[in-house]
């Protein structure tokens, strides 16, 4: 079975942010890099499930022309609310992935430090989800830590081989660090050319 929500629950009763989101530098260097890996300057509706206390939030926000932010722990809602309060595009909502699932199609959807807590019916569940919500030419971006932990059950190499499967997935880019993998993806249907790279997006090549 997938991590139960009394883990996160607990880990949010412990620290109010139980993974250092806001103060290590090697959170803020991901971001920045995740941020980098957009293939695009602006995206008009975006997802971020997961979203924990709202740090990727605010700045996904500056890319984005309206951005869904959920979490399934409501001290981790609030948090992420307070974190962007004033930013009147951002919806920040409690909800539970993957057997709750927002309404509408999305350009971008954010799967950062969150695959790993599912088993593999319901991460084959998720990622069905997420493919179908996407756009034509939609971007996924995944970011996973890539050290064994006991309550992930897989590492970020074991995800991106997992991802790579997924029908309707296109590998756009794959970024490898000794402790993460970030990787972009588009959707694509059988015979549809990808979109743009970015170079070319500038008519650049």
């Amino acid at each position: 079975m997938s991590t139960p929500t009394d883990y996160f629950a607990a880990m949010y009763e412990g620290a109010a942010d139980p993974w250092g989101l806001r103060s290590r530098w090697y959170e803020e260097r991901k971001y920045a890099l995740t941020l980098a890996a957009l293939p695009r300057p602006r995206f008009r509706r975006a997802f971020e499930p997961g979203c924990s206390v709202g740090e990727l939030t605010r700045r996904l926000a500056g890319r984005c022309e309206r951005l869904l932010a959920t979490d399934r722990v409501p001290e981790a809602v609030g948090q992420a609310r307070e974190a962007t309060r004033g930013l009147d595009h951002v919806e920040v909502a409690l909800l539970t992935v993957p057997e709750e699932w927002p309404q509408g199609e999305f350009d971008l959807v954010v799967l950062s430090e969150l695959l790993y807590y599912f088993d593999a019916p319901t991460l084959d569940r998720l990622l069905r989800r997420t493919v179908d919500s996407l756009t034509p030419g939609g971007t996924l971006v995944t970011v996973h830590w890539n050290h064994p932990v006991p309550e992930h059950r897989l590492t970020g190499t074991e995800l991106a081989d997992r991802l790579g499967r997924e029908e309707g997935l296109a590998l756009r880019l794959d970024h490898r660090e000794e402790d993460f993998v970030l990787q972009t993806f588009s959707r694509r249907a059988p015979g549809e050319r990808l979109p743009p790279s970015p170079a070319a997006y500038e008519g650049l090549v």
